[in-house]
């Protein structure tokens, strides 16, 4: 996965999809305050004319650089004739090229100089750092420059060189939503731009300042740090509030998590869906305590937004500190990201009598029914998945020892801390100061940014209608349906000839495979006005109440997530893949899908018009990574219907995971020195066994392809590297990355992905097709004696 920044986040439909960037589908909850994601920054792209002038200026190099099209190889591995030339540079390093090929003439080269081609090779070479040794450092070699050159913005977290990709589909988000309304604009299309226009209204939201939040805390039933001495204590119900949170738009899953969701093991039918708690600030920095940075700095963030929201300070410290030893309690009884790989411990299926049963101290019938539209009535026997039965049991005790003042506190504080994005500056200002702890980023985005995202994210069909409809072009999808099938096609072979498995379970694997749906850039439903009035006919969204249109896109979103409980499932259904303007993609282990929107067929990623190594070392490492995601740790717990079934054989099963095992060590000890903290092996193994088979299924589907076409053209400046090192190249610039120090921080305290580094040094110093195309030497840093393979 390409990931940006990793989100927590329970899926619209009940889905466990995995996203290429680490951009999980998130249930619509627009008022959730849960631990904050940070996009990736975006370049600037380049006009044709100075890339025709770059491609110029390349042509006239060429006579400076040794060429060849096969070695790459450092001084210290060999001193062989065929050595690689070498240029001193004005600091004294030595830069690496390959060595020409016996009797080549420099003027041969097939150069290939369309915009396309000039414009990658102008990218790659701004990336690359050919001083160093691709055999020693790869990621270095190939974003060495990137990483030394550039620089975040101060409203990032982290830059990334796909980046550009985001800042062109957010100004193209921008061209359609600050339009003017259109008399043939349809009613979704009206309140997106609604929205937008909404958000920018900056001098209304500051008029009303936090007015509209401190009415709806009074509704929620009080804020005590608020209210003082006049409090009602005795009208505070922890599960009555968990109702009015319904009823408003705010999140219901302070306390616990409630949901509907897919029956893991039925997954044709929804079921009631109950998780420990939604937390604030992720569980991996609460468990520690005050003496944690991250978590005095959130304390301290509390206390001053109730300042703001008008509570005395030395009140706010007192009381918001028995709020914080909750959430802290709340963190320390839900299991740690580590145990909930496991599909199977986390389904725990129980009928209602049975629930009632075992947490006897909540009326469960009374808290489904308060949370449940009103058509939907529970049946005796319902049934309820409980995914970790321990923190229910642990509630109960918590809430019977806990003050109503402290679980008041919590709950309303929570409210009140998911509404800062939406109001004034002077609140904005102290969440920005909280941000930069936790992310580093330094400034506010541009409000246009910010309101394009806020549109984009939370009327995604609507927005996503208007983005195919106006800016993607058709023959990405075309190229893409080409890309997938081959890539599939590799993953077929590599499943039919991995020497550990036994019969029955290759079968079935293969089975899972030939199995899996494809979702190309966008449904056709997208582009039918009648198909989106009706998606929502029960949305109303104006232009002059900010607040009120977030609070109502909360209620729209969940009432339509749990009115589906009778509803059967429909694994294909236009709704579920309907966000076309998202840069990612994902694979859904229930439907036993992959998704490519349109967002990510272009830019860095895919391009028709350069050659095809380049889209195969792109996007093809996608298609791949995604495939592989059906037989990493927790999609091959999942079988070709979706359902949760153990299909593997247990010598097969065992040899799987002592090869997962090796993923977890390799990447377990690696090392972002820049922090001087070590991966997390075990939370990042999904995500680094995808990469892997995903890489080597995208070279061998170029591979492929090169066999039925023929060597393609080079590019200009890179005309000394073969079409399978460009690959290799191509697969290496997706990661290029650069994050602050808190952000790197987070993403491997928290996140699901590896940093960028290693996403590039894992995968490749585990193939021995790199170091056979590269000349990697046996021992050397990318070519390991000791190697990882699972696909």
């Amino acid at each position: 996965m390409v990931a940006s920044e990793d989100h927590a986040g329970k899926r619209i439909d009940g889905d466990n999809s995995c996203c290429v960037f680490g951009l999980r589908a998130t249930r619509c909850s627009v008022i959730n305050n849960s631990a904050e994601g940070v996009r990736t920054t975006r370049r600037r792209t380049q006009s044709i004319i100075p890339l025709l002038s770059f491609a110029i200026l390349l042509l006239l190099s060429i006579d400076d650089v040794e060429a060849s099209s096969h070695d790459c190889r450092h001084s210290k591995h060999h001193k062989q004739k065929n050595m690689p030339s070498a240029e001193a540079s004005v600091v004294g390093k030595t830069e690496f090229t390959p060595t020409r090929g016996p009797g080549r003439a420099k003027e041969d080269w097939n150069l290939c100089l369309t915009s396309g081609c000039v414009a990658t090779a102008n990218a790659v070479l701004q990336n690359m750092d050919r001083k160093v040794d691709p055999c020693d450092n790869f990621y270095e070699f190939a974003c060495g420059k990137f990483v030394e050159e550039s620089r975040i913005p101060d409203d990032k977290s982290s830059l990334t060189t796909f980046s550009v990709i985001n800042d062109k589909l957010q100004e193209q988000l921008r061209d359609i939503l600050d339009q003017p309304i259109s008399p043939h604009d349809i009613k979704p299309f009206v309140y997106a731009k609604n929205l937008f226009k909404a958000c920018m209204n900056k001098t209304l939201i500051e008029e009303k300042s936090a007015t509209p939040v401190l009415s709806i805390l009074k509704e929620l039933g009080g804020w005590p740090v608020l209210e003082g001495s006049n409090w009602n204590e005795a009208e505070w119900d922890w599960k009555k509030s968990v109702y009015t949170f319904r009823e408003k738009g705010f999140s219901v899953d302070y306390f616990l998590d409630f949901s509907v969701g897919v029956d893991l093991k039925n997954s044709t039918v929804r079921v009631i869906d109950l998780d420990q708690a939604t937390l604030a600030l992720s569980r991996e920095y609460l468990v520690k305590g005050l003496s944690d940075k991250l978590v005095a700095a959130y304390y301290d963030y509390m206390v001053d937004i109730a300042v703001l929201y008008g509570a005395d300070k030395n009140v706010a410290k007192t009381e918001l500190k028995k709020s914080l030893d909750f959430e802290i309690s709340l963190a320390n009884m839900s299991l740690p990201l580590e145990e909930r790989r496991n599909a199977t411990k986390l389904y725990n299926p129980m009928t209602l009598p049975e629930l009632q049963q075992k947490f006897p101290s909540i009326p469960w019938t009374e808290y489904f029914q308060n949370l449940l539209p009103d058509k939907i009535k529970l049946s005796p026997d319902e049934f309820v998945i409980v995914n970790v039965p321990s923190y229910i049991h642990k509630l109960e005790a918590l809430m019977s020892n806990t003050p109503k003042r402290v679980q008041a506190n919590y709950a309303l504080w929570r409210a009140a801390g998911a509404s800062v994005s939406y109001l004034s500056d002077n609140f904005r200002r102290r969440q920005l100061e909280y941000s930069t702890v936790l992310s580093g980023r330094t400034e506010i985005e541009a409000r246009w940014k910010e309101c394009t995202d806020v549109a984009s994210g939370s009327l995604s069909l609507a927005v996503g209608s208007q983005y195919v409809r106006k800016f993607f072009k058709e023959d990405a999808k075309k190229n893409a349906e080409e890309l997938v099938l081959r890539v599939r096609k590799e993953m077929y072979k590599i499943l039919e000839h991995v020497d550990w498995m036994d019969d029955k379970t290759r079968a079935a694997a293969l089975d899972k495979a030939k199995s899996m749906t494809t979702h190309i850039a966008y449904p056709d439903e997208l582009l039918d006005d009648k198909k989106l009035m009706e998606f929502y006919e029960n949305l109303e969204i104006g232009s002059d109440d900010y607040y009120g249109a977030i609070l109502n896109l909360t209620k729209f979103g969940t009432e339509y997530s749990f009115s589906r409980l009778r509803d059967p499932v429909n694994k294909s259904e236009w709704i579920t893949h309907g966000r076309p303007a998202i840069v990612n993609a994902f694979y859904s282990s229930i439907e036993n899908s992959i998704q490519f929107p349109a967002g990510i067929l272009q830019g860095t990623f895919f391009n028709k018009d350069r050659p095809h190594y380049m889209n195969y070392g792109a996007i093809g490492f996608v298609i791949g990574h995604e495939i592989t995601h059906g037989f990493d740790d927790q999609g091959r717990q999942f079988n070709k219907d979706g359902n949760l079934v153990d299909w593997w054989q247990e010598e097969t099963k065992k040899k799987y995971l002592e090869r997962a095992m090796c993923i977890i060590h390799q990447y377990g000890n690696y090392t972002a020195h820049k922090v001087n903290m070590k991966l997390n092996g075990i939370n990042t193994q999904g995500e680094n066994i995808a990469d892997n088979g995903g890489i080597k299924e995208a070279y061998y589907a170029y591979e492929s392809w090169e066999k039925e076409h023929g060597a393609e053209q080079r590019l200009p400046g890179l005309q000394m590297y073969t079409p399978q090192q460009m690959f290799w190249i191509s697969a290496a610039n997706s990661w290029c990355s650069k994050y602050r120090d808190e952000s790197l921080k987070n993403r491997i305290t928290t996140g699901f992905h590896s940093p960028g580094e290693f996403r590039v040094i894992g995968p490749l110093s585990n193939l021995k097709e790199f170091s056979k195309d590269f000349s990697c030497p046996s021992g050397s840093k990318m070519n390991p004696t000791h190697k990882c393979s699972v696909w």
